[in-house]
């Protein structure tokens, strides 16, 4: 009698179907992000205290990067997927 194969015995391919299409929309509004910190950036720098457009772009690149990263690793991780080989012994 031949011992029955686990399921855990079998063995997987990783397959990742992200695609541009997937994150564009994420990038869009990461740029959309930058623009804006960028001009208001700008729109300080002619007042009195340039020193506060400085701290203003870069505070809002610091806050933004950990979502834009956030969103990222999430769209990829669902984009994942284990596949299971197909089982070639009969063909050998």
């Amino acid at each position: 009698m031949a011992p029955t194969p686990s399921p855990l015995s079998h063995l997987y391919n990783v397959r990742c179907t992200l695609t541009f299409g997937d994150i564009y929309g994420q990038v869009l509004i990461w740029m959309a992000v930058i623009f804006v910190s960028l001009a208001a950036g700008l729109a300080l720098m002619g007042a009195s205290r340039p020193l506060f457009a400085l701290v203003g772009v870069g505070l809002i690149l610091v806050l933004s990067l950990p979502f834009l990263l956030f969103a990222f690793i999430t769209t990829l991780l669902n984009h994942i997927a284990l596949v299971p080989q197909q089982d070639q012994q009969g063909a050998s």
